[in-house]
């Protein structure tokens, strides 16, 4: 072997081994990209690579090349064919017909296309390693990862993770928060893209699933599965709530989650630049669940307007700005929470409202007619408003003690009258007779029981 040949080998296989030892590459993706930029420089010293063999030993660091030549009387292809006396000069045994071997020296390919050779197999195993580290991290999202902060730039921090460089846009970063280069800094893989440079690895501080992963990391509880994450909403930087739930009724959810003296929380919430985090269990029940996700306001009842799709939270008037809390972080966050809209009111504005709804559906009560006995079991069947009476059936209505069939159609006729406003009604005290009984229908109202002949 000549020293131009054994130098222009070792060229080669040093930038092989240096990339396979900084990119940890696979070894036969070299040999096939090696043999790929030998070939190609093949070609264009000869024209063709065809007839060209390459037999790459990465172990021992052996690269023989060979032309395999057709030995013919005339030739027609002098890409692969040879005249019998020019095939014996390469060996003396050759005979027509015959395929012979002729060893390429690497010198006969010339400096520029070994060089070629070579840039080709460092741009190829790159290209590998970039579609390697792609998958690897693809697969790895929603995985908290550690780096090293390489530089901010424009507001982006830019992170080393060992293998490859990542970036926490500053949409994704805590607003008060700060890096400097040579600062640690952990954070939730949120995307992966490709990109020409290499894949384009997106980290996230804010993310909601970055706050649950942590405590998935601090409480084995978590870990384990006895206690679920049900549940999170989050503004990162501010406050944070997550609801938990315990598969195992002897294990308090809440409780495993903050620690002992609140060790496993404290944790967290230092990892996050003292981001406040409420723990709340979780529950079926949605009007429980948006009553616990409220704290640390005491909810005293919830009301579900299905009509508008949303929960009415009912506080004492002393708790409502509590409920609500600062610029209305604390509803926003329930309302992420239970996947609703969900209004806060206050005890008194919930009595006016009733009082507002009542006064506009008439109260029984101002429905001459009615007794005070009849109001009574009306009220207890549901039946709380004029407007209710009016929009009522008297299939329905017959079940009430003390209406039959004809006292419930004057009863639906009388409350359609008021609502329509046909005629005008004034408010009644308690001694007004009805004027059903005073009917000369044998039905009796007020509670008795009425004739069953009509």
């Amino acid at each position: 072997m000549s020293g131009a040949e054994s130098t222009q080998r070792y060229d080669i296989l040093e930038a092989i081994g240096q990339i396979a030892r900084d990119k940890n590459v696979n070894r036969e993706l070299i040999a096939e990209t090696i043999k790929a930029g030998l070939l190609s420089a093949a070609k264009k010293r000869f024209g063709s690579s065809d007839n060209i063999l390459v037999n790459i030993d990465l172990n021992t660091g052996n690269i023989i090349m060979e032309a395999v030549w057709d030995v013919v009387k005339e030739v027609e292809d002098y890409t692969h064919e040879l005249t019998l006396a020019d095939a014996k000069k390469i060996d003396s045994s050759a005979k027509i017909g015959q395929k012979i071997h002729e060893r390429l020296r690497f010198e006969e390919f010339g400096r520029h296309a070994i060089h070629s050779a070579k840039q080709s197999l460092i741009q190829k195993v790159k290209e590998a390693e970039r579609d390697r580290v792609y998958e690897d991290f693809r697969q790895r999202i929603n995985e908290v990862v550690t780096g090293i902060v390489q530089q901010v730039m424009h507001g982006d921090i830019f992170v080393n993770l060992s293998r490859a460089e990542a970036i926490v846009p500053q949409k994704y970063q805590i607003r008060r928060e700060r890096y400097h280069q040579g600062n640690t800094i952990r954070a939730i893989i949120a995307d992966v893209k490709r990109d020409a440079k290499g894949p384009q690895i997106i980290l996230s501080r804010t993310d909601p699933k970055f706050l649950a992963k942590l405590f998935e990391i601090e409480v084995p509880e978590i870990y384990e599965g006895v206690v679920e994450i049900k549940g999170v909403a989050r503004k990162a930087g501010e406050r944070s709530k997550i609801a938990v739930y315990s598969t195992d009724p002897r294990i308090d959810p809440v409780g495993a989650c903050v620690g002992i003296k609140g060790s496993r929380v404290q944790g967290i919430v230092k990892e996050l630049s003292n981001e406040r985090i409420d723990i709340i269990q979780f529950s079926d029940d949605i009007s429980t669940y948006l009553a616990r996700a409220l704290s640390p306001a005491v909810v005293k009842r919830v009301d579900i307007d299905r009509v508008n799709g949303k929960l009415i939270a009912v506080v004492d008037d002393d708790q409502l700005s509590l409920a609500i809390g600062k610029s209305g972080i604390n509803a926003e966050l329930a309302s992420q929470l239970t996947g609703l809209s969900v209004e806060i009111i206050s005890q008194s504005q919930f009595l006016q409202r009733e009082s507002d709804k009542t006064k506009e559906a008439g109260l029984l009560i101002d429905l001459e007619g009615l007794g005070e006995k009849t109001v009574y079991n009306l009220n207890n069947h549901g039946i709380n408003t004029i407007k209710d009476l009016a929009a009522a059936d008297v299939d329905f209505l017959v079940q009430i003690p003390g209406i039959g069939p004809k006292t419930a159609e004057k009863f639906i006729s009388m409350a359609e009258t008021y609502m329509n406003g046909r005629i005008k009604q004034t408010p009644k005290n308690n001694t007004v007779k009805s004027v059903i009984e005073q009917s000369e229908s044998a039905e009796i109202i007020n509670g008795e029981p009425e004739s069953t002949q009509e």
